[in-house]
This record gives structure tokens, sequence and C-alpha cells, in this order.
């Protein structure tokens, strides 16, 4: 057996010697035995996983890490080296579509994350940041408040200023990642509570607003909405509702993620909803699990089964009811990047693809490497700015180098990602969600609509 070491720089530490301090993993869903043994080491997952692909650190790829949990569960301590390699995976489930043993190692890296985050003790530094992102991100109201100030920073000259100045990529990186990762903001109405089926109803769905999706995207969810209802669907979207808990659950926050997840159940089981909409990928990884993430709630386990039955990302959905609104052309060239936990987390490829193509006169190109993920991975581009911008700049790269005019995905954070790190690299491309290129062939509204940037 190789040392989770070797490749990392440190030197070897005797893996058979005598263990000292607690193990590292208590009996609260440890990672399973039985899902570590499936892992052969055969290293199908090393050239998928994007920080194998950025260091070559044995212990800084998916099986290295089902290494190092395999020790975790035979009484190793839980040391800050075990930590650092576990902290520095994205989740991006890559390594899961490239796998051939079948190793679920997204339930590996989600139940060892959970004992990390109750188990180990951060630095004061390391505290307050995850302190902040989660008295932050989940909320969609306390991020709505950021609008304001935002956009007069954007429209006052100071961003420019600030950019040409590098003063705040040198004194705050992570703060300088945030400032480049907003989007340029324009104003929007919130959608109402019930919005009618065009023509003959095909189905009741109701809908996700999300949390960076309402705050900073607000006109990808208008978008969705209206063609959801040209699609024959009636939307209705609860304004109680609230995040869905998936920054939580990815980041080893458990408990939160749960109390999150009763309450969205809790405000949409009685709607009489046929299927729960996503339009965010990360969003809608975490909601087709929260029958996992309720299993041992006696009082939830049955009702979170039930929710999890109807839930459907966007173009899942559309695929699956079929076309009826009429498309118009769009005479765009355009490349689609596969959102990690669309693609590898969901299995959902060949539907968003096929709603492109329908499309009269648009061109759909693919991108080098799609596999590699574009280095946002929920709050992973926060909590690690330098990793991150270098795997942004291989993605825009790639982006670019498909000469099309737009870049359509399927979630926030890889729009905002993909944004900065293409401009970065002085490249010009829009940017768009699925819903606003189907929105804006069903609406006739051509590929101006799609190419002209955010007032």
């Amino acid at each position: 057996m190789v040392d989770a070491t070797w490749g990392t720089g440190e030197p070897p530490r005797d893996v058979l010697g005598p263990v000292s301090g607690a193990p590292a993993f208590d009996d609260d869903h440890p990672p399973a035995k039985d899902l570590i043994a499936d892992c052969v080491h055969c290293g199908f997952c090393l050239p998928t996983c994007p920080t194998y692909v950025l260091w070559g650190a044995e212990a800084d790829s998916p099986r290295g890490r089902i290494y190092l949990m395999n020790e975790g569960v035979n009484g190793e301590p839980l040391s800050d080296s075990m930590v650092e390699h576990f902290d520095n995976c994205l989740g991006c489930m890559s390594c899961v579509t490239a796998c051939p043993s079948g190793v679920q190692y997204d339930r590996l890296i989600e139940d060892t994350r959970a004992q990390i985050e109750r188990r180990h003790p951060r630095t004061p530094r390391e505290k307050a940041l995850r302190s902040a992102i989660f008295a932050l991100f989940p909320y969609p109201r306390r991020l709505r408040l950021l609008r304001v100030p935002l956009r007069a920073y954007q429209s006052s000259g100071l961003q420019k200023l600030v950019a040409r100045s590098g003063l705040l990529q040198r004194l705050a990186p992570t703060l300088a990642t945030l400032e480049s990762l907003a989007p340029r903001l324009r104003s929007v109405p919130r959608p109402p509570r019930r919005v009618a089926a065009k023509g003959q109803q095909r189905a009741v769905v109701g809908m996700l607003t999300g949390c960076v999706q309402s705050a900073f995207f607000p006109d990808v969810n208008s978008a969705t909405v209206r063609v959801l209802a040209a699609e024959g669907c009636e939307v209705l979207i609860p304004p109680s509702q609230g995040c869905c808990g998936a920054l939580s659950v990815h980041n080893g926050r458990r408990a939160e993620a749960q109390r999150f997840a009763r309450k969205l159940i809790d405000t949409f089981e009685s709607t009489g909803m046929d299927y729960f909409v996503v339009n965010a990928a990360g969003c809608g990884s975490s909601l087709k699990e929260y029958d996992a993430l309720l299993a041992d709630d006696p009082a939830y386990a049955g009702r979170a089964a039930a929710f999890t039955a109807k839930v459907r990302d966007l173009a899942e959905l559309l695929h699956e009811l079929g076309p009826v609104a009429k498309r118009h052309p769009l005479d765009l060239t355009v490349a689609y990047h596969d959102a990690c936990h669309l693609g590898h987390a969901q299995g959902i490829r060949t539907q968003p693809r096929s709603l492109l193509r329908d499309i009269p006169a648009l061109t759909l190109r693919e991108i080098t490497d799609p596999e590699i993920c574009c280095g946002s991975a929920g709050i992973w581009n926060v909590l690690n700015p330098e990793p991150a911008a270098a795997l942004g700049d291989l993605k825009a790269k790639n982006v670019l180098a498909t000469g099309a005019s737009l870049l359509v995905t399927a979630n926030p954070g890889c729009l905002m990602q993909i944004a900065a790190a293409a401009q970065r690299q002085g490249g010009q491309i829009a940017l768009a969600h699925t819903a606003q290129v189907l929105d804006a062939s069903i609406r006739n509204l051509g590929a101006p609509a799609l190419l002209s940037p955010p007032g």
C-alpha cells in the first residue's frame, strides 16, 4: 500500500507504527468501511481530479484520500495534514464518473467532512472565515441586502480603479476573489407566488429560487418561470422558502443542512406540486439526497423520500415533458459547460444539450477537458483562491478556444467563476444560463438579447 504522503514532499511516516491520539472518526456516520473497500486503487480517477491535475500529489487524489479515510477508520488520529488533504477536495465528483468500480466517493467525502467539522479544531482565521460565509451565503435576504452597495460600487467606477491597482489581491486575496466573482447586477422584479401555465396545463411545479441565484441572478429565475409556464407548467413559488442546505451539507455542516431541509419540505409538501424544479446544479444534487440526509429522522424520513422523488433539474424536467412552445431561431455559437453537480453528481448531460440543439440556427460546441472542474465548487474558490484561480484559468482558456460567442451552463457559481477567469485573460464571451437561452428562443428575442451585457 502506498503511503498517503507519497508525492506531497512530506517525509514518509510509518503507517504501521503505534497510533497516538483519539481515532479520527467517531460512530456518528463515519466513512463506511465497505464503501472504502470498493476502491481498487486503479488510478482512473487521477486525470479527472482537479487537485491531482494541479499538484500531482497522491494524497490530493481521490484514491489517496480514500487511503487516508481507511487509516482513520482503523484508528489513526485526525491530523492537521490529513484534514488538509480532505479540505483540498473540491467535491466535484468527477472521480465518481470516471471510476470503473462504482466507488461512492460522494458519500465517503460527505461523511468525512461531517466528522471533521465536528471533531477537528480550526485555526481562529479559518473559524472566522467559515463563520462569516455561513452567516451570509445560505440566507437569501441577507445576500439581497448586498445588492445596493455592490451596485453602487460597480457603477461608480471604484471597482475598475481597485482592479487596476492590484492592491486588494495583494492585501486580501479572499476578499479579492469575492470581489472578482460578483456579477454585474440588474433590477429584476421578484417572481409572484403563482404563475399560471400557458395553454393546457401539463404539470404543477414548485420552484426553488435559491440563495445566490435569487440575490445575484434573479433574471435566471425569471427566465425559468417563463419557460416553465410556456411549456404548460403552473409554477408555485412560496416567498417563505429558504436555503436548500447544499452549501452546508457539502462542507460537513450536516445538522445545519438538516434544519434547512426540514423547513423546505414543510414549505412545499402541501402545495400539491407534481415536481420540484431546481435551476442550480449544486442545489439539485443535494435536494435529490434529502432521503439520505434525513434517513435517521423518524418524523421526516418518509416525507424526505417523497420530496426527493419529485425533484427535477430544469433541463431534466423539460426533456421529460417534451417541448410544446415554439422555438424561434437564435443565430449563435454556444459552448456548453457541464456544471459538476449536474453532470457528475446527477448524471444530466444529454438533456441540456438536446434542448439547446432543438433551437433553430444555434450551433453547439464542446469544451476540451469537460470533466475538469472550473474551480468554483460552492465556496471552495473563496477558501482556496489561488488554486481556484488556476483551475478557472484552465477552464476559461478551453472555453475561449471554442470560438463560441456565448457560454451556457446551469450553475451560478460556474457562471461567476468562468466570467472572472475569462476577464483575467482578456477574453470576450457572453454568459447565460440554459433557461435564458430557451427563454430568448421561445420569446423570439434574437441573439442580441443574450450577447449584450447587463444594464
